[in-house]
This record gives C-alpha cells, structure tokens and sequence, in this order.
C-alpha cells in the first residue's frame, strides 16, 4: 500500500513503526493471545501501560516531583468545562487570552459555567506583546499555546502583571513538540490526536496543590480530584488510547526528545513558509513571522478561486487534508511529530510547481 500524506490538523499522521505496533496489538497483545482492545482496564497489564506512560511523560518533560500527571477522556472541548469548575473559587473569575478560534471558545464555556474576565483579546493574527494587567480576583490565567486554525504560536509565555498567577495552558496541538519549563505553568493540558496519539483521551499536567476538594461538588468524572485518587482510572478508561500514547511517547524518545521534535518542527516549517515567500503574487500569510505557529501553517492563495484547485491537486498527488478550517477558509498545511520531512519537502515542490503555473 502507498501511504497517503496526511496534512490534517487532527487527527494527525501517526508513525509508521506506531501502526505496524497497534496492529500486531490489535490481534495478539504482547503474545498475550488477546487483543489490547480487549485488555481490561484494572488489570496488571494495562497498569503498566499507565505506569509507563507517566514515567516517559515525566521524563521527557522533565516533569517536577510536585505536580501529578493525569488522564481524562474525551478532548479539548471537555478540558473548556473542566478547567473552570476545577478552578474557579467561590468569588474568583477564570481569566482568559483570546488569541483565536479555541481560546474564544474555552473563554465562552467558562462564562456559561460561572465567571469569566477577558484578560486581553486579540485579531486572530497578533499575540500580546506587553505584560497584561490581571487582577487579585483572577483565579488562573488561560491561554492556547498554539492555535490550530488561526495558526498562531506562542514564543513565550505571556507575561502578566500578577506575579504568582496560575497559567493554564491549552497544549493539544503542540504538546510534546518543545522543551519548556513545566513549572512555569499550574495545568498544561492537551489532547492525544494531534503529536501524541489518537482522539479520545486527554492528559494533564497538574501542580499538585491545585487539586483539592470543592467546596461546591461538580460531577464525579468531571473533577481533576477524583482522577487523582483513581489514578486515571474512574471508570472504563480507553485502553487502545493509553497504548497509543505510549507507543508515541516511546517513539519520540527513539527518535531524540524534544530537543530533536522542536529541531524537526522549526525546518518543516521554514520549509513552507519560505516557499510561501517566495511567490508573493500567489501565496499569502498575514501572520507576523515571530508569531507564526511551527505546527500549523494557515496561509491563503490571492486568488481565493484557486484554492479549490490547489486542494484538488495535492490530493491527486497523495497529500491530503490541505483545506484551511470552515470558519476561516484558505489553506492549512499541519506538520506535527510524525510528518516526516520527506513529506513536507514533497509539498514545497508541489507549491513551486503550482505556483509556477498560476504566478501573475
């Protein structure tokens, strides 16, 4: 079979050597004579797999002894509702930096649940460059660390004037992609499908002293608490999820650590935004350069009556999934871990070649 070249910004292209793993895995666990779909989920077996899977995180994250990492099902639009029933006090008010499509909407779940405050707000293209004012009455301050369909990234951490405040941090489209200082947050959180594994699950990482009792209760497998005292395991947890992550966290350290998964990301990117550059007649990216996200490449044709064609041909030529988002349009070009190079240099030519036919 010739492998198609999946540009999606989720779920994403998987390693090669992942799926040959979960196949083998799906008929005969480990020679175990039953597949891990069928893997109970209290069962020494799959407590390895946990246990393993939070030994490589804290590893390659250099995860400090004083936060807990833990596993949710379900993806970001769960962690939207979690974040503020798990956080906001009695009088508090979550605090948010809308940046874009999925910062807008954690900020407008928080809202609906109990009390939001939006901290600055952004055009979809702009980061915030100077410190932003936060008050006493905010509780932790969010932020998407990369959005998927503006195609912005954070460089750094926003700087805020308060200087004990909590940041939590959406990482679902660039968790594992870079080194950072994990103690510099209080939750980083991230869903699996996009540099780590398959839609489903959910991982975070918590400083421990944020996970307490409420004093008002909120649904049992909605409380960060009860995943703590369970260890993940609250209920029937998604198996074939877990395996999954840890089959790509064991191949992220193969393949080098984060160190190597940041290197990889920055010349994929430059990749496509040089070629980007260099046809300005056809290619456009609004987006500052200092902002512009490693993990996925948002840009649009001039002349928007090509895009279509654009999306056709790189599908005849097994590069798939290049449409921008619904909301926004243009093109999206996603190159997350397990895009490998090859791949991305493919679709520079394919760009030259396009453009060469379509430049004015």
């Amino acid at each position: 079979m010739s492998r198609k070249l999946n540009f999606a910004a989720g779920p994403s292209m998987l390693p090669l050597s992942v799926l040959e793993e979960v196949q083998k895995a799906v008929i005969d666990f480990e020679g175990l004579g039953y597949s891990i779909l069928e893997t109970n989920h209290r069962s020494p077996v799959f407590d390895r797999i946990r246990a393993e899977l939070k030994e490589k995180i804290r590893s390659l994250m250099s995860v400090p002894d004083d936060y807990d990492i833990l596993f949710c099902p379900g993806g970001g639009r769960l962690q939207f509702s979690m974040v503020p029933l798990n956080l906001v006090t009695e009088t508090g008010v979550g605090g948010y930096i809308v940046t874009g499509k999925w910062s807008d909407l954690a900020m407008k779940e928080c809202a609906r649940l109990t009390r939001a405050q939006v901290l600055w707000k952004g055009n979809g293209r702009e980061l915030p460059r100077e410190p932003i004012a936060v008050g006493a009455e905010v509780d932790y301050v969010y932020f998407c660390d990369n959005e998927t369909v503006d195609g912005t990234e954070f460089p750094f951490l926003p700087r805020v004037t308060q200087p004990k405040a909590v940041y939590v941090a959406d990482m679902s489209s660039n968790f594992m992609s870079r080194p950072i200082r994990v103690a510099d947050y209080g939750v980083i959180w991230a869903g699996m499908q996009k540099n780590f594994g398959i839609s489903g699950l959910s991982v975070l990482i918590v400083r421990h002293q944020l996970l307490h009792d409420k004093r008002t209760p909120i649904p049992l497998m909605l409380d960060w608490q009860r995943y703590f005292q369970t260890d993940s395991v609250p209920n029937s947890v998604p198996v074939l999820q877990f395996y999954v992550a840890l089959l790509m966290a064991r191949w992220i350290e193969k393949e080098g650590g984060l160190v190597e998964m940041d290197r990889w990301a920055r010349e994929k990117s430059t990749c496509i935004y040089e070629t980007i550059e260099a046809f300005p007649s056809l290619y456009r990216c609004d987006i500052p350069k200092e902002y512009r996200s490693r993990m996925n490449v948002v840009f649009s044709l001039r002349d928007e009556r090509l895009t279509e064609s654009f999306i056709r041909e790189a599908a005849a030529e097994g590069m798939l999934n290049v449409a921008g988002h619904a909301s926004r349009g243009g093109l999206r070009i996603s190159l997350y871990n397990a895009m490998p190079r090859e791949a991305v240099e493919k679709l520079s030519v394919f760009m030259r070649t396009f453009a060469g036919r379509h430049s004015g």
